[in-house]
C-alpha cells in the first residue's frame, strides 16, 4: 500500500506518538508511507524570517530501528492566524501533488483543516480517506476563539470519512457523537514493544546509579511533553512541603515542554536538586531504561476537556514495563483500564505524593506491577498493525463494493 499521512503537529518533534509507531511499522512491512506535517513548534523557536520554504525529510524513524517514512513540511507564514492561511494554502497544493504523484491507494488524516482539505480531494480523485483520533482535536487549538469552528469542520471530518478510528473506547464513543457512521467507527488500541520494556536489572542500575538513587528511594517517573495541565507542577509543589522533607520519594522526568521553567523554579526554589530530576528528551531507544529504573509511574494530570477522553501511549509503557501507575480519575482511562491493571486513581495532583507512599508502605508494589505487565501482554504492535491493514483493506476495498453494486443495480431481494 501507498499510505499519505496528513496532520498539524511536527512529526519530527513531537512525540513519538500511536501515529509514529504505527507508519515506522507499516514501512518495515514493506509498505511506503509519506507524511506532510506542521511546523505548530514555530512559536518557540527563533527565526529572523517570517516564512519558511517546503522542506522534505527521508528515512526519518522514531519509533523503530528500522521504519523510513518520509515527510513533507509545506511552505508556512510564521506570524499569527497567517499561519492558518498559509497551511490552508500550502497544504492544498502538497496533498494534490502527492495525489498526482505519489498515487496513494489510501490517504489518513490526523488533524483538522488539513484533513478536511483531503477528504475532498479524496472525493473528488476517488481515493478512501481514513480519520485517526488520539485525541478530540479542537480542543487542542491554541487559540479558544477558534475551536468552535475547529469542532465544526472535525465533525464534517467524521461524517465524510470511509473509516474513523480511535485509540481507546471513550474517543470511539465521542466520535460516533460526532457524526461518524456507527459501522465506520473503530478502535485500534496503541501497542506496546513488550520486549523493549522487559525488567532488565543492568539498565535500572545504570540510570539510578547516574542520578545518586539508592535501592530505599521511590522514584515517581512520567514521561512526555510537560503540559501545563499534566499536574507535575502541583506533585513537584507537594514534594517541597516540610511533611515530606524526610521522605524517600524522588521525582524523574523525561521531556520537555511549557511546564519546564516552572519545574526547575520549584525545583530550586525548593532546594530539591536531588529530589526533582529534570531530564530532556532522550532518543526513543533510551527511554526504556528510565522507566525500569523508577519504582512507580504518574500522569497527575488536571480533569479538563482535553484530557476527559485520552489515553495516552506512555500508559501503556508504564504497564509493560511492570510498573504500578498512579493516575488522576479521569473518565478515559477507568473506561480503557478498570480497577485490575495496576492503576491506582486519584483525584487531584497533589495526592500523588500521598498514594505512593500508601504503595510502599502497604507493599502492594510487586502485585500491582504484575497486574500491570499482565494487562498489555496481549497488545503487541504486530497486532496493531495488523489490525490498522486490515482498516485501510476495508476503507479500500469498500468503494469498490458501492461502485460494483452502483453498476449491476439493486438485487432482486432489495426490489422485493
Amino acid at each position: 500500500m501507498r499510505i499519505l499521512v496528513v496532520q498539524e503537529s511536527d512529526w519530527l518533534d513531537k512525540g513519538p506518538h500511536q501515529s509514529h509507531h504505527l507508519m515506522e511499522r507499516l514501512t518495515e512491512r514493506g509498505h511506503e508511507v509519506k507524511v506532510i506535517d506542521f511546523e505548530i513548534l514555530w512559536r518557540d523557536r527563533a527565526s529572523r524570517s517570517a516564512f519558511s520554504g517546503r522542506r522534505v525529510f527521508k528515512n526519518v524513524h522514531k519509533a523503530t530501528d528500522n521504519g523510513s517514512v518520509t515527510v513533507i513540511r509545506p511552505s508556512i507564514i510564521k506570524l499569527p492566524i497567517l499561519e492558518y492561511l498559509s497551511l490552508a494554502y500550502f497544504h492544498r497544493k502538497e496533498i494534490l501533488q502527492q495525489i498526482r504523484g505519489f498515487k496513494p491507494d489510501v490517504v489518513v488524516g490526523f488533524g483538522i483543516l488539513n484533513a478536511y482539505i483531503a477528504i475532498r480531494l479524496c472525493t473528488k480523485f476517488g481515493i478512501p480517506f481514513v480519520y485517526y483520533l488520539i485525541d478530540e482535536l479542537h480542543r487542542l487549538v491554541p487559540q479558544k476563539y477558534l475551536r468552535g469552528l475547529a469542532r465544526l469542520i472535525e465533525r464534517a471530518n467524521m461524517m465524510a470519512s470511509a473509516q474513523v478510528l480511535s485509540i481507546n473506547e471513550g474517543l470511539r464513543q465521542y466520535t460516533i457523537g460526532m457524526g461518524a457512521v456507527h459501522e465506520n467507527a473503530t478502535i485500534i488500541r496503541a501497542g506496546v514493544d513488550l520486549e523493549r520494556f522487559r525488567l532488565d536489572d543492568e539498565s535500572r542500575r545504570e540510570i539510578r546509579t547516574k542520578y545518586g538513587f539508592n535501592d530505599s528511594d521511590i522514584v515517581l517517573f512520567f514521561m512526555g511533553w510537560l503540559y501545563e495541565f499534566s499536574g507535575l507542577g502541583e506533585v513537584a509543589l507537594e514534594l517541597t512541603e516540610k511533611r515530606w522533607r524526610d521522605s524517600r520519594i524522588k521525582m524523574l522526568i523525561l521531556g520537555e515542554g511549557e511546564l519546564w521553567d516552572d519545574l526547575c523554579r520549584i525545583r530550586d526554589e525548593g532546594g530539591l536538586a536531588d529530589r526533582i530530576i529534570l531530564e530532556p528528551w532522550r532518543a526513543y531507544s533510551e527511554v526504556p531504561k528510565y522507566v525500569l529504573a523508577s519504582d512507580i509511574c504518574i500522569l497527575p494530570a488536571h480533569k479538563n476537556e482535553i484530557m476527559m477522553n485520552i489515553v495516552p501511549i506512555k500508559m501503556y509503557e508504564y504497564l509493560a514495563a511492570g510498573r504500578p501507575v498512579i493516575a488522576t480519575n479521569l473518565p478515559g482511562l477507568r473506561k480503557e483500564f478498570g480497577e485490575e491493571s495496576g492503576i491506582v486513581y486519584v483525584n487531584t495532583p497533589e495526592e500523588t505524593i500521598l498514594k505512593a507512599c500508601q504503595i510502599v508502605e502497604n507493599d502492594s508494589s510487586e502485585e500491582l506491577g504484575r497486574r500491570a505487565r499482565c494487562f498489555v501482554e496481549s497488545n503487541s504492535w504486530d497486532k496493531t498493525v495488523r489490525q490498522f491493514e486490515e482498516a485501510m483493506e476495508r476503507a479500500i476495498w469498500r468503494p469498490v463494493q458501492i461502485e460494483r453494486k452502483e453498476r449491476e443495480g439493486p438485487s432482486m431481494h432489495q426490489i422485493v
